[in-house]
């Protein structure tokens, strides 16, 4: 027989990004807890508003089955004596087991025979499984905790009550002194009480009191009433789904309205107005049939329709004053030039460390010409390049992107225009902060994306010269971040870069044009490497590729990111072709027969009269060919001639012994495999890969 178990933790208001993943993780952990207590069930189904976590387990078997396990205990030869009576070791074992000394039988295990018992464990009821949920509501983690009272537990939000019903009978349990029960809470105002008979009674009872329990039924319902407001007056509505989200998680029972705000707010730049409406008001924009933004919004309360009039009426006043600041200030930041506003990034810190972010951008502006000229920019996108980076943070000290920072770069590009400034500058300063996300849009511009790799090398480089490396979690300059984003950069527009090169290249620059503000550019050489290279790995376990292989990669002589990641391509590309692993079988050979020698890379000649075997001259032809090759091929070329090869390098073992008795010889052949392994390692440490 089947029963159904309902769970709830009432709770104060969570914040809205913490209502999902919360109760995502209570299902989760339940899912694992009931799989370990092998206590079947069909279906979880989650619940979540502000106010509450909860879930309905559905088809929940009345008990667990009943275990049956053969446990071995002592040798024979210590269970009994030598008139075969059971010694105290045998009786003690059955004893623990539950099981009387009858049930013993011996079996061999090992070439010996064994004392063995059948033992069996009765199932425990549902009821008594579903206690552990206890547990589990305990341990929930969140990105912040708090304590309330005089307790020293800690959770997102006081709990204020809990239900725990398997069908109509209450599984005792409690956190603090909140005692579970069969009572849960309707719509904080419109709402009352409710008690539950059953479990399966808790959506039905909830909607009556104000409060749509399933995510999915409340979205359903504001895309819906949006909609319908939209039809209404011919509006176009942008569901962000970002924005629809947090709009979800911060009402029980929603009802959605429209807005209006005066016409002349329009002149206030888009982003702006949009800003002010989505990201400080939690409002959606509109647009009229045309596209053009319309001087309306739609929010959602938390509630019914009554008294609607003064709920819009107050949204638009919160509104008014917002959208009258940015109009004040979008006006005052216009009366100043825009060298006005670079000379006082002389008086603004980027660090105290580090220095003003006037000194920063003339960094940039040293270390971005650079960058361009070996990412192959012509002469007009230099040129816009050298703008755009003497300039790039002035609108950090604007009176709007003081008031409203979301809006850094976005209103850089904006004034930049309105200053003068031709449209591939201003998109610059606006992609010099892409991407904001892990996964966030990259620049799409040459010089924009220039720019961003030339800002956030400099970040980086700064801080790791002053010995403020992220360590476990702590990263509060986004550093992770942003070398991520060089990453992708790179990788995107095929760029080339050396991290191995790229710290000591900077330094030279700054100490030749006497730019480093007296800071030691060389500091943490290998962390900053290793830094870079756990993007990208970071990188290729987005993308799925196995874990040795990134290994093997990672291990390449090679630190340029754009080669890594094609590497990554190509080995992913062949790792299922049938000859893959006897490829790769041949060239670990090498690679291992290739550490025994001890030849400075510089000396490495190969001495043709010293060959013996004529494979040893088809060898040396065919690597001097790939050597000749190489460095204008791609890495798929590469990884084909190396392929290629493979007959020749096999003919090369089978007649040649690596290690003759003649020093020359053997020295002469050694130095032929590690010329082959310089060309070898380029794909990394092979001998990393896994090959079946």
């Amino acid at each position: 027989m089947s029963t159904n178990y309902l769970f709830e933790i009432g709770l104060e208001e969570i914040p809205a990004h913490v209502v999902r993943p919360s109760v995502e993780q209570l299902v989760a952990k339940t899912t694992a807890y009931l799989k370990e207590q092998r206590l079947d069930f069909d279906t979880i189904k989650p619940y979540a508003t502000p106010r509450r976590l909860a879930m309905l387990i559905s088809g929940l078997a009345a008990n667990q089955p009943d275990k049956v396990e053969e446990v071995r205990g002592p040798a024979q030869r210590i269970a009994q004596d030598q008139d075969g009576n059971f010694t105290k070791a045998a009786l003690g074992f059955a004893r623990g087991q539950g099981v009387t000394p009858e049930d013993i039988t011996f079996k061999d295990f090992k070439g010996e025979p064994y004392v063995f018992v059948e033992k069996k464990t009765v199932g425990q009821s549902a009821a008594e499984v579903l206690k552990g949920i206890e547990t589990i509501a305990k341990g929930l983690t969140f990105p912040t905790r708090m304590k309330w009272a005089t307790n020293s537990f800690e959770y997102i939000r006081p709990i204020h009550w809990l239900v725990s019903l398997l069908d109509d009978e209450i599984v005792p349990m409690q956190i603090l002194d909140v005692k579970a029960g069969r009572t849960t809470q309707g719509h904080r105002f419109l709402g009352k009480p409710v008690e539950l008979k059953t479990a399966t009674d808790y959506e039905d009872a909830l909607a009556k009191e104000f409060v749509i329990a399933d995510l999915d039924k409340r979205q359903a319902l504001i895309e819906q009433q949006i909609q319908t407001i939209a039809d209404q007056n011919n509006w176009q509505v942008d569901l962000d789904p970002d924005l629809l989200e947090e709009v979800l998680n911060l009402v029980e029972y929603p009802t959605a309205f429209a807005g209006h705000f005066d016409q002349k707010y329009l002149a206030v730049p888009e982003p702006v107005l949009i800003t002010s409406m989505k990201d400080n008001q939690r409002y959606f924009y509109v647009r009229d049939q045309s596209g053009k933004l319309a001087p309306n919004f739609i929010a959602v309360r938390n509630g019914n329709s009554e008294y609607l009039q003064n709920v819009i009426s107050g949204n638009e006043k919160v509104l008014v004053a917002r959208l009258e600041d940015a109009q004040f200030f979008f006006e005052e930041d216009q009366k100043h030039s825009l060298n006005n506003y670079v000379e006082k990034l002389k008086t603004v810190s980027f660090h105290d460390k580090i220095g003003t972010m006037y000194e920063k951008m003339q960094r940039v502006t040293l270390l971005a010409q650079d960058l361009g000229t070996v990412f192959g920019l012509d002469a007009t996108e230099l040129t816009d390049l050298k703008r755009a980076s003497q300039i790039y943070k002035f609108d950090l000290v604007t009176g709007m992107v003081g008031e409203f920072p979301e809006l850094q770069g976005i209103m850089g590009e904006i004034y930049a225009q309105i200053f003068g400034e031709n449209a591939q500058v201003a998109q610059a300063i606006r992609e010099h902060y892409l991407p904001i996300s892990a996964d966030g849009d990259l620049p799409e511009s040459r010089v924009g994306a220039t720019l961003a790799i030339a800002d956030k090398i400099d970040t980086i480089l700064a801080f790791f010269s002053v010995n403020m490396i992220p360590s476990g979690s702590n990263d509060p300059y986004a550093l992770r971040r942003q070398s991520y984003g060089i990453v992708r950069i790179l990788v995107a527009n095929r760029w080339h870069l050396s991290i191995d090169t790229l710290q000591p290249k900077v330094a030279e620059a700054l100490t030749k044009n006497g730019l480093t503000y007296d800071i030691d550019w060389l500091q943490n050489e290998d962390n900053v490497r290793h830094f870079f290279l756990d993007r990208l790995r970071q990188l290729f376990n987005e993308k799925n590729v196995r874990h040795d292989m990134i290994d093997a990669i990672l291990a390449s002589k090679t630190a340029d990111p754009s080669t890594i990641n094609d590497v990554a391509k190509t080995l992913s590309a062949h790792s299922d072709d049938q000859d893959f692993k006897a490829t790769i079988e041949a060239l670990t050979r090498v690679l291992r027969l290739a550490e025994q020698s001890d030849v400075p890379i510089q000396e490495l000649q190969v001495e043709p009269s010293l060959f013996e075997n004529p494979s040893e001259q088809k060898l040396f032809d065919a690597v001097n060919s790939i050597r000749k090759s190489s460095l204008k091929n791609t890495v798929e070329q590469n990884y084909q001639e190396l392929h290629d090869l493979r007959p020749i390098i096999e003919a090369y073992f089978e007649e040649n012994m690596i290690m003759a008795d003649d020093p020359k010889v053997r020295q002469n052949r050694l130095t032929q495999l590690l010329i082959l392994q310089r060309l070898i390692t380029i794909f990394g440490d092979l001998n990393e890969l896994i090959v079946k």
